[in-house]
């Protein structure tokens, strides 16, 4: 059941009644990773910072309630460097799995979700640091709008990602195509800028991604899971499967809260 947003809502001044305005995509980020800061995070935890135009929004709302005095004795990790940056310059508190290998909660978006709350990860690029990271977590919880909800992992039609070592990746790419070929796939070096002729993209781990795209479903998630983890140079790849404990949904109708089975 969908929470309905209040009446006159105004993510500047929720208080100030304000002629209603259609919310726009970011706004539903903002709405659905603010509600999970506010419903999860508790002082004298650590907590995972995500990656991506939602987790950003999350990272923000951290920030403001430890200025505020709201939120102490927080300690936290990010997934990426830009989220790295960004916690610093908020004053954030940060630490690494190597202090603190049990991670009490963390806040990421998800570029796909599925009915049973699979996701698809990495189009910005951090799926690594992301991965284990959110394996670490006692409670992992995704903020998303209402566009990721997919039918099945892929069929946005847009990338699922998969990490690779730079030395060969041309084989690696090959060999992918090949082994998901019953799904239509299409394999291709992810570069700089979006475009398909400049220099490949590098993670903050120093790999290439190599974006999958399917036509149809893959099947078994968990098969083709590792069958793609047991080729060598395959460093990880954007599936995460049966991770996630509770899914935040901001769509035009309110919030949706989707709980793991």
């Amino acid at each position: 059941m969908a929470i309905p947003y209040p009446p006159h809502f105004s993510l500047s001044s929720p208080e100030t009644p304000i002629e209603p305005l259609p919310l726009t995509q970011d706004d539903l980020k903002k709405i659905a990773a603010y509600k999970a800061v506010d419903d999860f995070v508790e002082s004298g935890m650590v907590v995972g910072l995500g990656t991506g135009s939602t987790a950003k929004h999350a990272v923000d709302r951290i920030g403001e309630l430890i200025q505020k005095g709201i939120l102490s004795n927080i300690v936290c990790i990010p997934t990426s460097t830009r989220t790295q940056e960004q916690a610093l310059s908020l004053q954030i508190p940060l630490s690494d799995l190597d202090s603190h290998p049990v991670v009490d909660l963390t806040i990421d978006g998800a570029d796909e979700v599925d009915p049973h709350l699979n996701l698809v990860k990495g189009r910005g690029g951090s799926l690594l640091r992301e991965k284990l990271i959110e394996s670490a977590s006692r409670k992992f919880v995704v903020v998303v709008d209402e566009s990721k909800l997919v039918k099945y992992i892929g069929g946005s039609g847009l990338a699922m990602p998969v990490e690779v070592v730079p030395f060969c990746w041309k084989f690696n790419a090959r060999r992918l195509e090949e082994v998901f070929g019953y799904a239509g796939c299409r394999a291709q070096l992810r570069r700089k800028g979006g475009g398909g002729d400049g220099d490949a993209y590098v993670t903050d781990n120093g790999n290439y991604i190599v974006d999958l795209y399917l036509e149809r479903a893959i099947g078994d998630l968990k098969a083709a899971s590792e069958a793609m983890m047991r080729m060598s140079g395959v460093v990880e790849n954007g599936m995460f499967l049966d991770m996630a404990t509770a899914v935040i949904v901001a769509g035009s109708g309110g919030i949706t809260v989707k709980d793991k089975v």
